[in-house]
């Protein structure tokens, strides 16, 4: 088989003749893209060069383990073959690649059994949820009430009640006034599902609330309106425009990063976690149906703590 860039003991396998027919079969009666096969014949050059490596010359001896191992093979790369350990999309890519041959060894009774229809890619890394330190929180906070007008005093109150009791941009939009009880500090917060929560809500977001309902939004109401944040004709607030308020006075506070509503949530998760706050309660906050959405929070705060110890215990290295 030519183009594979694998070995000659390789190239003259049983499987290797396999390949080039299951290729032959992509270009001629699917009519897949050249650079779609180029893929698959780097690929599955590799694939027949793994099976050799076992002393596996024939597709029929292939087993479901052996597709899992190969797997692993990928993912754990190969330094005396000069081979780099690849991203979990790259092996999930090639995953693709070796499903389809064997699908088709198997459609054209090659092997009786397709052994790797079952073999699932591997799951991607789980992201840590990016969050700002509690100085960069404050300094976007500032920012945005920064003048005493009606949509710096209403850009304060949506942004401080982000922080504070962690609400999604969609949750904060959607209030009226009537969900805002300043006696009690707390807000009424409508979640996925039309499912309901009350949460606590802290001074400073309240005072910048109140400031915006005394100052800020009898400017900006034009008509009688249920919704709580205002745009400048008197109309509910997008998502849109909510995301530029963020946007702007991310800016103004002289942060070089990539600043989201969802941001600010996960910050507040997070700052509640290192401050002490049971992950249950954090999950009853942040309107989680589930104690496990929520715990990947905790994995940021783990961090911060190697972090911690690494720098500052005589013994840590």
């Amino acid at each position: 088989m030519t183009g594979t860039g694998v070995s000659d003991p390789v190239a003259a396998s049983a499987t290797a003749e396999q390949v080039t027919r299951y290729l032959d079969h992509l270009t001629v009666e699917r009519g897949a893209a050249t650079n779609t096969v180029t893929s698959y014949r780097r690929d599955l050059g590799r694939y027949e060069h793994y099976l050799v490596s076992r002393g596996i010359t024939a597709l029929s001896e292939v087993t479901e383990n052996d597709v899992r191992e190969f797997l692993v093979e990928l993912r754990r790369g190969d330094r005396d073959a000069g081979q780099a350990p690849l991203a979990d999309s790259s092996i999930a890519r090639t995953l693709v690649a070796v499903r389809g041959f064997h699908k088709f060894a198997a459609a054209e009774g090659i092997v009786v059994d397709d052994v790797a229809h079952a073999v699932a890619p591997p799951r991607p890394a789980r992201r840590l949820p990016k969050s700002l330190p509690i100085d960069e929180v404050l300094a976007i906070l500032e920012s945005a009430g920064a003048a005493d007008h009606p949509r710096a005093l209403r850009d304060r109150a949506l942004l401080e009640l982000l922080y504070s009791c962690g609400a999604r941009i969609s949750e904060a939009i959607a209030l009226d006034v009537d969900d805002i009880d300043t006696e009690t500090r707390a807000v009424r917060l409508r979640g996925k599902g039309g499912k309901e929560r009350v949460v606590p809500v802290g001074g400073p977001a309240i005072d910048a609330i109140d400031a915006y309902l005394v100052r800020g939004r009898p400017a900006l109401a034009s008509r009688a309106k249920p919704a709580l944040f205002l745009n400048a004709r008197g109309g509910r607030l997008s998502r849109q425009s909510a995301w530029q308020v963020l946007s702007d006075a991310a800016q103004r506070a002289g942060l070089d990063k990539a600043v989201s509503p969802h941001t600010l949530r996960h910050s507040f998760a997070t700052h509640l976690l290192d401050g002490g706050a049971d992950v249950r309660v954090v999950q009853e906050l942040l309107g989680h149906a589930s104690v496990t959405t929520t715990q990947v929070y905790t994995l940021v705060t783990v961090n911060t703590m190697r972090e911690v110890y690494a720098t500052a215990h005589p013994r840590a290295r």
